[in-house]
């Protein structure tokens, strides 16, 4: 767990700008919106909310579905590439609940033009904006079907994340957002996400890779072969890991903060969290009564060495943030002095005093 946090940059030397991070990870889980913003921020130096919101205004990072069908932050100049590597599977595997919800080709061809028509020049949408522009154009939007449809959108590398407006999220054209985003070959678009992943959250399993990823195991082993020299594998437990060749998280990696307790502040969506599936047990203290098989997804979590070691909540006020820690066993005193110091990383990022309660 230790070479994970170093390839996450979660431990050692961190990334110096929010776009570092995104780039470094390759996607970023965030329908979660404001504890997505923490998982960026948790990874880069002296970070601040605001800085993250004005990347994400500024549109040096994208909020799109991705990967998973969910909303990941992305780079602009890697969404096309991204995109053709991951869209055809997630729309296969949702191509059930399109026929559902009455959503066939023809239908989602004519909002992919009604969306890109309304949009073009014109500035961005809200969800609801974009909801009366396909009812205008005939295409019912009741229920599921309008999030599918914007969803297909950005699958299709139509439509991402604009600046918001207020509370609001808004859609913009990739064309308009992203001019300058790179498109590849998706079998050079799955090696470059092969490199990615694994650079930034090995050591890994190619399940791990394909479940994170929403591949065939096929295409995740075929892709870990084109990454070629810039991997390494290595064999634990009967199970082949690949992590970068060189660099944090390597084999290579000289680990010198292995002696310090490492503790962190995390949402359940947290990259450490969701990147894994087969090795996802690793996350649990040996012994723990957490049960591993269990993803904490919809629990703000508290890491201990990379281990799930209690669940945290946060109260945000007007001057302040209140922090609830419960912890899962008896924590000593350097332990807990790392709990704190990081309750005050949480509450600098967010530009707030902070209040710290300590159940356990």
């Amino acid at each position: 767990m230790r070479r994970r946090l170093r390839a996450q940059r979660l431990s050692g030397a961190p990334c110096r700008r929010p776009e570092d991070v995104v780039g470094l990870l390759g996607a970023v889980q965030a329908q979660d919106y404001g504890p997505a913003k923490w998982s960026v921020g948790a990874r880069c130096e002296a970070c601040a909310d605001t800085l993250v919101e004005r990347a994400l205004a500024s549109g040096s990072i994208l909020r799109t579905h991705a990967l998973r069908p969910t909303w990941h932050f992305v780079l602009p100049q890697d969404i096309r590439w991204l995109l053709a590597a991951t869209a055809p599977r997630i729309m296969a595997r949702d191509a059930r609940r399109y026929a559902q919800l009455g959503l066939d080709a023809e239908t989602l061809r004519r909002s992919g033009r009604a969306l890109v028509a309304a949009l073009r020049g014109s500035g961005p949408l809200t969800r609801a904006e974009a909801a009366s522009v396909l009812t205008a154009a005939g295409i019912g939007v009741e229920g599921q079907r309008l999030p599918y449809l914007l969803m297909h959108a950005e699958l299709e590398c139509l439509i991402c994340s604009g600046p918001r407006r207020g509370p609001q999220h808004t859609y913009m054209l990739v064309d308009e957002r992203a001019p300058q985003a790179l498109d590849l070959p998706r079998e050079e678009a799955l090696a470059e996400l092969a490199r990615r992943y694994f650079s930034s959250h090995g050591p890994a399993t190619a399940k791990d890779f394909a479940a994170w990823a929403s591949l065939t195991l096929a295409e995740a082993r075929s892709a870990v072969a084109a990454a070629g020299e810039s991997l390494a594998a290595e064999d634990f437990g009967g199970l082949r890991f690949w992590s970068a060749a060189h660099g944090p998280g390597s084999p290579s990696d000289p680990l010198d903060d292995a002696d310090r307790p490492l503790v962190r502040l995390a949402q359940g969506y947290d990259e450490l969290i969701m990147g894994y599936r087969e090795t996802k047990p690793l996350l649990a203290v040996p012994g723990s009564v957490w049960p591993a098989a269990t993803p904490p997804v919809f629990s703000l979590v508290i890491l201990r060495d990379g281990r799930v070691a209690g669940f945290w909540r946060r109260t945000v006020k007007k001057d302040r943030v209140l922090v609830r820690a419960e912890l899962l066993d008896a924590w000593d005193r350097r332990s807990r002095a790392a709990l704190t110091a990081e309750a005050e990383r949480f509450a600098a990022f967010l530009g707030l005093r902070l209040e710290l309660s300590v159940a356990g």
